[in-house]
């Protein structure tokens, strides 16, 4: 029998340095937990890369692909295939987007490309700026770097290019106006993009691109941002476009996160991956309102995907909405997620290195980790990733706990079906490892700097 050589000499791995990828295997799981070779069951506080909102083998997904599979396992695009039909109305229903259409992609990135490509059809401007902000991240092939904020991969892609301007981040808690709330932070960010979109000219902007809430930037911005960003881009008659890749689906306690403004936050079209399978098959989705979807109706659609709408993966799909709908998960991400977030700002009364605590409106929170409170001085330049961090996320993994980070950031985003003890004994853990590796001090200090 011939030996297998081992993943790290055959494998290139996402954002890593090859050279330092030691992950151990994972061979299977179960709601909030997976498993590896070697038998260590981990509580999975990240969903892993915040996309397992349903947990790890969901049995109703798991049944709903392998139904599929027996019946249909591919068709092109080109043709009908009732999952995709099925599942299109339910994004539609759920969305409340009324005579909208839904164009299925592979993921997130080519989600977010296909939205500017659509914004930019239907506004009849082929090459019109799109606005982003810094400190944003829509995926990873070219124009989705282009498009992001990233300081990651700044030098791999040039903005200019690919028509995109970026502007200042709704970051309250180092706030780039200057305010001195996080409304005015919010409002502020809100009118400088209005200031971009008439630097260059209403009628040569194609559409904003924005993340709503959660993101792998860590900036949660006020609540006073999307809706007053809402404003902007309707009064410039500006499309906006809702990256709800990793905020929909319940992250952010609402099926997606723009709907908790209602309809003054209501986008003209928005993206979707990750939970919208739960993560079991890989999928994303543009969903387009009946304004923008109309402008399409009579024009050749320029583009194309083999694996788009792909029947099994819009079978898990389906799947996945249901179980969302049925077990009253984006509810208890809700619920969750305020007794989450005063149970971080606990942890922060004890741990100086805690800056900030975010987050609140579901299950996912953010920790900022500072030199200095007083200063808000980061504990390395962004996005470095301190060693003491680093040491605390593999002394976790140790105890039975996954954990993500990005640079001197904590993301907490758990399974929305993880139970409340396990939430708890994972908190423990993160509340130990912070004492080891960066010392603790009485909660007679408070808990300093705000929240955003």
């Amino acid at each position: 029998m011939t030996t297998r050589r081992p993943e790290r000499e055959t494998v290139l791995h996402s954002w890593t340095v090859q050279a330092r990828w030691d992950a151990p295997t994972v061979v299977g799981g179960e709601g909030a937990h997976f498993v590896t070779a070697d038998g260590r069951r981990v509580l999975d506080l990240s969903s892993q890369s915040e996309c397992c909102n349903l947990g790890h083998q969901h049995p109703r997904v798991v049944a709903a692909i392998k139904a599929q599979a027996d019946r249909l396992c591919y068709i092109a695009n080109a043709w009908g295939a009732e999952p995709r039909a099925h599942l299109a109305e339910l994004l539609l229903e759920r969305a409340g987007f009324a005579g909208g259409r839904v164009f299925f992609t592979l993921g997130g990135a080519d989600a977010n490309e296909h939205a500017v490509k659509f914004a930019r059809q239907a506004r009849g401007r082929p090459r019109g700026t799109i606005i982003t902000k810094d400190r944003s991240y829509h995926g990873a092939s070219y124009a989705a770097m282009a498009l992001s904020g990233d300081t990651r991969t700044r030098a791999a892609a040039d903005p200019v290019a690919h028509g995109v301007v970026h502007a200042l981040p709704p970051y309250a808690y180092r706030c780039p106006f200057g305010t001195t709330s996080d409304t005015a932070c919010g409002e502020a960010a809100a009118a400088h993009v209005g200031e971009l979109i008439a630097r260059a000219g209403p009628h040569e902007v194609a559409a904003v691109l924005m993340e709503v809430d959660a993101g792998t930037n860590g900036i949660v911005p006020p609540d006073s941002w999307w809706p007053a960003l809402r404003r902007v881009t309707r009064d410039t008659g500006t499309l906006l476009i809702a990256d709800e890749v990793m905020s929909g689906f319940g992250r952010c306690g609402e099926w997606f996160a723009w709907q908790r403004h209602g309809e003054a936050g209501r986008p003209d079209l928005m993206t979707l991956a990750k939970g919208l399978t739960g993560a079991h098959l890989p999928l994303g989705a543009v969903v387009l309102s009946a304004e923008v979807a109309g402008a399409l109706e009579h024009e050749m659609l320029a583009t194309g995907l083999t694996y788009c709408g792909h029947p099994l993966a819009c079978a898990a799909g389906v799947a996945a909405v249901e179980a969302y709908a049925d077990e009253g998960l984006i509810a208890r991400s809700r619920a969750l997620g305020r007794p989450l977030l005063d149970a971080l700002r606990q942890l922060q009364t004890r741990h100086p290195v805690i800056g900030d605590v975010r987050g609140g409106s579901g299950l996912f929170a953010v920790l900022e980790l500072v030199r200095d409170r007083a200063t808000r001085e980061p504990l390395a330049p962004w996005p470095d990733a301190p060693a003491p961090l680093t040491a605390l996320v593999r002394d976790a993994l140790a105890e039975g706990v996954s954990l993500a980070t990005r640079g001197h950031l904590i993301l907490l985003a758990p399974p929305l079906v993880i139970g409340e003890q396990d939430l708890a004994d994972g908190l423990a853990v993160l509340d130990r490892l912070l004492a080891r590796h960066f010392g603790a001090a009485p909660a007679a200090q408070g808990s300093g700097g705000g929240a955003a």
